[in-house]
């Protein structure tokens, strides 16, 4: 069995994005750092909107700018929090869970992860929240998966990773720590990764490997 349990969160554990406007967040990040082009990132099914937002961070990582960038995106994933909606099977997930060192690994800062599971009644206290930061790359990078094993003592093979985009897939994968992803479209993951109907199949899938 893992020896500990790593979450992405929006849309994982609560969907946070179908609520927040990444276009004007986005718009108003652009803004801060114009002449960042296009970056390779994995193809997903979020909304172009929020493709957009998270390319750009991705793409201005290191930059001495990033933190404006985050903060502007920041304002609008903390006004859609009371408007999130928890994914199918949240709360029985994580008392089923409980037992294990846990962590969520997110691309939304940690006061908007931790403001969402509060707002849903989600117990945080003593569970590690790696969000998006200056000092590390943003998913897809396996810097954030990297972070939370450390801070759990955990190997990162000795850990699992849950999510639903192949962002994180592919953070997992770098990381060395095995993945079950929780789709939100049928086929949105490659044919040989190991995927679940919902959260809580996902969890009865990670608490066997």
């Amino acid at each position: 069995m893992a020896d500990a349990l790593l979450f992405d969160l929006d849309r994982t554990l609560v969907d946070i994005q179908s609520f927040t406007d990444y276009g004007s967040a986005r718009r108003e990040a652009a803004a801060l750092v114009e002449g960042f082009g296009d970056v390779a990132v994995p193809a997903t099914d979020w909304s172009a909107d929020t493709v957009a937002a998270m390319s750009l961070l991705v793409a201005c990582s290191g930059d001495p700018r990033w933190a404006q960038v985050s903060a502007a995106i920041e304002r609008h994933e903390l006004s859609a929090v009371p408007s999130s909606a928890p994914m199918p099977g949240l709360h029985e997930a994580w008392a089923r869970t409980a037992d294990l060192p846990r962590a969520v690994v997110t691309l939304v800062p940690e006061v908007v992860a931790r403001a969402a599971l509060a707002w849903h009644g989600v117990d945080c206290a003593g569970v590690v929240v790696i969000g998006r930061r200056a000092d590390q790359r943003p998913k897809p990078a396996p810097d954030g998966v990297l972070a939370a094993c450390l801070a759990l003592g955990v190997a990162p093979g000795r850990a699992v990773m849950m999510g639903d985009s192949l962002w994180d897939l592919e953070a997992a994968g770098a990381a060395g720590t095995a993945f079950v992803g929780v789709p939100t479209r049928v086929g949105s993951m490659p044919s040989d990764a190991i995927v679940a109907l919902d959260l809580l199949a996902a969890v009865d899938l990670a608490l066997r490997m």
